[in-house]
């Protein structure tokens, strides 16, 4: 019990701590200074003339769109100044009564107790409504400043600079090149000789040659290392265990040159032989290893060596190859356009130069993009001819691949004729779009096997809902990773996780996570505690009392609905959800609900009527409809009965309260046999009565009180007909009742000498002698 005992307490603070957090954010604010006034005045004057003028850097912009932000939650914050008082005055003024008609004069004391509460309520209301103006006008200056860098952003776009294709643009960007080259030699070659930097390097010496120990031994030792260790993890049917634990050792694998190529420049940089040009490059080597590994990490995760790795993409051995190959040149592209990115702004590169020095590298990248949109057009047809369908997965594919295929192409056109920036600007966000995808992909395999490792399963994960659901959470949680790819501001994002924490309003009724959470703990609190009462009930009160078995389900069902409905009530009413402003749109809409859910509701009502009168309860053998068996479940939408075949009739619950009911075991499971018998016309009935009361009596299912009828009941067209009218100690038993009187009465009756009649008939003919066969 210990064990479980100490995390029970622990989470149990911790849920008690985190909604006493949160509802401590839904207290009103009953005293606050207000905001400085003449300070939000000058900025706003000052954010005004920046916008005004257009003249203003896109830092300097999103500098002051910063602090028009601050003061922005200021005055949302100040809006809540006096609430408390504001509450209490209306409240007070609604007391007085309703404001007298015309013509109609109220109490002088009431007259001046309600002009005084309603100057009071004027002064009280003042702060916040001042606040609420701010708030406007701040709300109102963001929107211009981000109008006025998208639009800045959107020219820059269109904006025609020199084209990289024009050879007069050549010599002097290979100049430059030649020129940096050149400088950082230089330096080097200064930095070696220079006497600070000699005994810069001896003192700091064995720190230098411990970095680079570990680095080369990184570098050229590391991955052999930890590849020999995955070996041991390899089998031909890995558990969900074993995959993770590969999963973790091929991050490894590929960590360890990055963690080297770091620890060798950083031995470069405190080694101190470096000047401002070559720290640049050794600034960027370890971004570059990174950028190239992870490529290469990527690649073999989406294009493994083997099927049983479960490849992300279904494409053969080869096609995987050119993949795991284009990664691996995706990778060192990338690195080597932050690395070009970071000299011509260091080195402050003339746009034809910086244009003309990129071009070839966003010629490549075009290349690997149209590549790439290939192998995943490959994989869409690979799909269909195994699946037969196109499911929407499948269509979003085809979607990328074309577009991937249609940027590689207008992407390296556009950078050539002079529109670099257009060109260039999609290239990366949708090389590093797909690149999340893979990895959002990948993720959800970690998941499943996360999932299969604690459950202790192997066989269904991809179909199980957990995995799923965070998978699902996942691509949420990568939706404001997507947008800083393709653009989206950070100032931009932080306005709408701030306009999701604060809630939206539909219907008057605001919606915010924060009520959201509050709702779900309190639901959740509600719900367990029926469930406990309905546990409680099922399995220590109901027993001891003399209720039947369905009445005992009866009360725990209709226990689970009162307390569902009272927990889902409690929880809209903690959230601070007005149910009454959605009271209007309910009532126009409960016309048009009603007449369409009108079967739903009878079902509803009819289950809730048959769980209260029980005419029949579960276990109960009734017929319905010409259809026999015995009720398995009752719901408050239908009941569900298996009929004696096996298979199960889902009836509407309307038609059981409606339609006639037979139930052959409400009131106890004794009930009535009637078995008929015809014997031959010559047969001695007083004999035949006999045996069948013998046989009849000799049964240990027929009550003897009161005995066993037997009934002569008619003459047959082909015997006399007799029946045995008996009761049954358990009706359930009826058809093997009736089998095993009917075998016994037959070896009777033969032993007897009682013949049981078939249909017999003669057949008359009027003239015969026309049969007879002609005369020769």
């Amino acid at each position: 019990m210990m064990t479980f005992a100490r995390p029970s307490l622990a989470l149990t603070r911790l849920l008690i701590a985190f909604a006493v957090f949160w509802l401590s954010l839904t207290a009103e604010v009953l005293a606050q200074d207000p905001p400085d006034y003449t300070a939000w005045s000058q900025l706003s004057a000052r954010a005004q003339v920046m916008i005004d003028g257009d003249r203003a850097s896109t830092s300097m912009l999103e500098a002051v769109r910063a602090e028009i932000v601050t003061w922005r939650t200021v005055f949302l914050d100040a809006q809540d100044i006096n609430a408390s008082r504001i509450a209490t005055l209306r409240e007070q003024i609604a007391a007085l009564g309703p404001v007298p008609a015309e013509g109609e004069v109220e109490p002088a004391a009431i007259a001046a107790e309600r002009a005084d509460l309603t100057q009071r309520l004027t002064d009280a209301e003042a702060p916040a409504r001042r606040a609420e103006a701010a708030y406007r006008e701040a709300q109102g200056l963001i929107g211009e400043i981000d109008a006025q860098i998208a639009a800045r952003q959107a020219g820059a776009l269109l904006q025609l600079e020199p084209a990289p294709i024009n050879p007069a643009n050549w010599p002097s960007a290979v100049a430059t090149l030649l020129g940096f080259a050149f400088a950082v030699g230089q330096e080097v070659v200064t930095y070696s000789l220079a006497p600070a930097q000699i005994s810069a390097l001896w003192a700091n010496l064995p720190l230098v040659a411990i970095f680079v120990i570990v680095g080369l031994v990184l570098l050229t030792r590391g991955r052999g290392f930890v590849g020999r260790w995955m070996q041991t993890h390899h089998s031909p049917s890995p558990t969900p265990t074993a995959r993770l634990a590969l999963f973790g050792l091929s991050l490894l694998h590929h960590a360890m040159p990055v963690i080297g190529v770091w620890a060798l420049a950083y031995a470069v940089h405190i080694s101190g032989m470096v000047g401002f040009r070559a720290a640049v490059l050794v600034q960027m080597a370890a971004p570059m290893a990174l950028s190239f590994m992870a490529a290469i990490w990527l690649g073999r995760q989406v294009f493994p060596f083997d099927e049983d790795n479960r490849p992300l993409l279904r494409l053969d051995e080869a096609t995987r190859v050119t993949g795991r190959r284009l990664a691996r040149v995706l990778g060192a592209i990338v690195g080597l356009w932050l690395l070009v990115g970071q000299v011509a702004q260091t080195e402050n590169f003339t746009s034809a130069d910086r244009l003309v020095i990129s071009f070839p590298i966003v010629v490549l990248a075009g290349l690997m993009m149209w590549q790439l949109g290939r192998l995943l057009a490959l994989h869409v047809k690979n799909s269909a001819q195994l699946d037969g369908a196109r499911p929407l997965m499948l269509r979003m594919t085809r979607a990328l691949s074309l577009a991937a295929m249609a940027l590689g192409l207008l992407g390296p056109i556009l950078a050539g004729v002079g529109y670099f920036t257009a060109g260039s600007s999609f290239l990366l966000p949708m090389l590093f779009s797909l690149s999340l995808l893979a990895v959002l992909g990948i993720l959800q395999r970690v998941v499943t096997d996360a999932y299969g490792a604690l459950t202790r399963r192997s066989e269904g994960l991809d179909e199980a809902l957990t995995p799923t659901l965070i998978g699902f959470i996942l691509v949420l949680a990568s939706l404001p990773a997507f947008a800083l790819i393709w653009g989206v501001r950070p100032a931009q994002l932080s306005d709408i996780w701030a306009q999701i924490v604060s809630g939206f309003t539909i219907g008057g009724v605001t919606i915010s996570p924060r009520n959201f959470l509050i709702f779900a703990i309190v639901f959740a609190i509600g719900y367990t505690a029926t469930r406990a009462l309905q546990s409680t009930l099922r399995y220590n009160l109901l027993p001891k009392t003399q209720i039947d078995q369905g009445g005992q389900s009866a009360i725990l069902a209709g226990t689970g609905y009162v307390g569902i409905f009272l927990a889902a009530l409690f929880a809209i009413t903690s959230a601070g959800i007005d149910l009454s402003s959605l009271a209007i749109v309910a009532g126009a809409l409960s016309v048009g609900i009603g007449f369409g859910l009108q079967t739903i509701v009878s079902n509803f009502v009819s289950g809730i009527i048959l769980l209260i009168e029980r005419p029949f309860k579960e276990g109960d053998w009734i017929e319905v409809n010409g259809q026999m068996g015995y009720v398995r479940e009752i719901s408050v939408r239908s009941t569900r009965i298996e009929t004696f075949d096996r298979s199960d009739l889902i009836v509407p619950n309307a038609d059981l309260i409606a339609g006639v009911v037979t139930n052959m075991t409400h009131s106890s499971n004794t009930g009535r046999l009637i078995l008929p018998v015809g014997v031959a016309y010559d047969s001695d009935p007083q004999l035949v009565m006999k045996i069948m009361t013998e046989v009849a009596e000799a049964h240990p299912m027929v009550i003897l009180k009161p005995k066993p009828t037997i009934l002569m009941v008619n003459f047959g067209a082909d015997a006399l007909e007799f029946e045995i009218r008996a009761i049954l100690r358990d009706v359930n038993f009826l058809l093997s009742v009736k089998s095993e009187m009917n075998l016994e009465l037959l070896r009777r009756f033969r032993e007897a000498g009682i013949e049981i009649p078939f249909a017999q008939r003669d057949l008359w003919l009027r003239n015969p002698e026309a049969l007879a066969a002609p005369k020769s």
